[in-house]
């Protein structure tokens, strides 16, 4: 086993092996084998353990990678893993699906022309080998309170808060609307990116901790839901970590023709025709089979919704956006799989109208130009004149982003303040919403974003929980002892 760092110079950069194209292409099983022990070693020896590590300032967590990077090329793994999960709850989940090219690894300081070290991959590693070897232990609190915490949204904030509450010994309630917990890593990522039983091991130990899941259980005024003021009322502080789920829409002449579906009830049904669930009728026709896909947009949720497409044998996956390809906001890493996987790109092209009787039949797209950067930064788009062309699509997914849903509405709660965007106005600190006691983190919060901003948040809104319960709850209550 290696002990010496900065092999950079004579080792070259390694992912883990991946499963060639014309075999990944039939099922929804992860793409990417997983690091033999002596591989993982010497990739980490990569790291030049640099004075200041970009890869942990870049990353949302600010996880110690330089620490566990050197920890795993000495065979350490029991304390690699024990570093790596003091600042992440969820670090398999972050090592398969985060987008490190963006991230870590994209800030990595190692010399031009060497390659960054394999952080993600390693990342993952370490903590599978920790579920292997039985490292990985539910949470045992020191100290049982009295106190009790809600959680709304069983998806990684609700999940990081509820791990980091349940440690501080409250007794801890998630909620949620869905049959199974994980939220959209259960139900919006395919398998092939993130394996399902990923995410119920997680399940199953934060309930071996204590924590008490209500699943099926939806917050507001409808038949069968909780309102959000029983929920209030049965618990010491609450925290909204719901996630966005309304996609947004898109205009122009046939948009209301049928085979035009969103891209969440599209993967959602495709998770779930995996997980074995009966679909309802109205989602047994979100199969790609034998089908012209076209797919708009260009985030990470387009390829997510493309390379499903293929797997469930479409007869040609094409995405359409509206920029180029260096200006993409997926990942650049995912786009080449998807490439791989044959998925035709049409940069540089917007939809102006779809095409069709009663049914879709094609999209009418325009090729666009870049212009001049607009307020943001990021360059704006034009239509270039004359340049029409049409694709046939059986089948069009909209995959253009998603919205928050309007919670004070939804849930009777007209003093719940939100932003502009309709996301939940937080303390800036605190996480507070502007109801006394009741907390929010996650896309809620800011926005459709990274799981590994959602861990974040939620490991920071518990702790800001914490604060406020001690501060308020403990103190109203030694009061009235008194």
């Amino acid at each position: 086993m290696t002990t010496k760092m900065l092999q950079f110079v004579s080792v070259p950069q390694k992912q883990p092996d991946k499963r060639a194209a014309t075999a990944r292409r039939t099922d929804f099983d992860e793409i990417y084998e997983d690091f033999a022990t002596p591989e993982a070693a010497e990739q980490a020896s990569r790291c030049s353990q640099c004075g200041v590590p970009f890869c942990s300032v870049h990353c949302p967590l600010g996880n110690n990678i330089p620490d566990w990077l050197m920890l795993t090329a000495q065979g350490r793994l029991e304390e690699a893993y024990g570093v790596s999960s003091a600042t992440n709850t969820f670090p398999e989940i972050c090592g398969r699906i985060c987008p490190q090219d963006r991230l870590c690894e994209g800030n990595c300081v190692i010399e031009p022309g060497f390659e960054s070290v394999t952080i993600g991959a390693v990342e993952r590693y370490i903590t599978d080998t920790a579920f292997e070897k039985g490292w990985v232990k539910p949470v045992n609190p020191v100290l049982e309170r009295s106190q009790s915490v809600a959680i709304i949204g069983a998806g990684p904030a609700g999940l990081a808060a509820a791990d980091q509450l349940r440690a501080q010994g409250y007794k801890v309630h998630v909620y949620d609307r869905y049959d199974r917990v994980g939220g959209l890593l259960v139900y919006g990522i395919p398998g092939f990116k993130l394996e399902k039983h990923i995410v119920a091991r997680r399940h199953q130990l934060l309930e071996e901790g204590g924590v008490v899941f209500h699943l099926g259980q939806g917050i507001g005024d409808g038949e069968g839901e909780l309102s959000f003021a029983d929920l209030r009322s049965r618990h010491d502080a609450v925290l909204i970590a719901t996630g966005v789920y309304k996609s947004r829409e898109i205009g122009g002449p046939g948009v209301g023709l049928a085979g035009i579906e969103k891209a969440l009830d599209y993967l959602t049904a495709s998770n779930r025709r995996s997980l074995g669930d009966t679909l309802p009728p109205e989602a047994q026709a979100l199969d790609a089979a034998g089908k012209n896909v076209v797919v708009l947009g260009g985030g990470d949720t387009a390829m997510d919704c493309v390379r499903t497409a293929i797997r469930q044998g479409a007869k040609s996956v094409k995405c359409l956006y509206r920029r180029d390809k260096a200006n993409m906001p997926g990942s650049a890493r995912e786009v080449k799989n998807a490439e791989e996987e044959g998925v035709q790109f049409e940069w540089l092209a917007a939809p102006e109208a779809f095409l069709g009787d009663g049914h879709v039949s094609g999209v009418r797209a325009v090729r666009m130009k870049l212009g001049l950067p607009d307020a943001t930064g990021r360059q704006s788009v034009e239509p270039l004149e004359g340049s029409s062309f049409t694709l046939d699509a059986d089948l069009v997914i909209k995959a253009l982003g998603f919205d928050p849903e309007p919670l004070p509405q939804l849930w009777g709660q007209k003093d719940l303040a939100v932003s502009r965007w309709g996301t939940l106005k937080v303390g800036q600190k605190d996480f507070m919403t502007s109801l006394p006691g009741v907390f929010a983190a996650g896309d809620i919060v800011r926005g459709a974003s990274l799981v590994v901003w959602a861990i974040r948040d939620g490991r920071d809104a518990a702790a800001s929980m914490h604060a406020w319960i001690q501060e308020n709850v403990t103190a109203t209550a030694k009061a009235e002892q008194g």
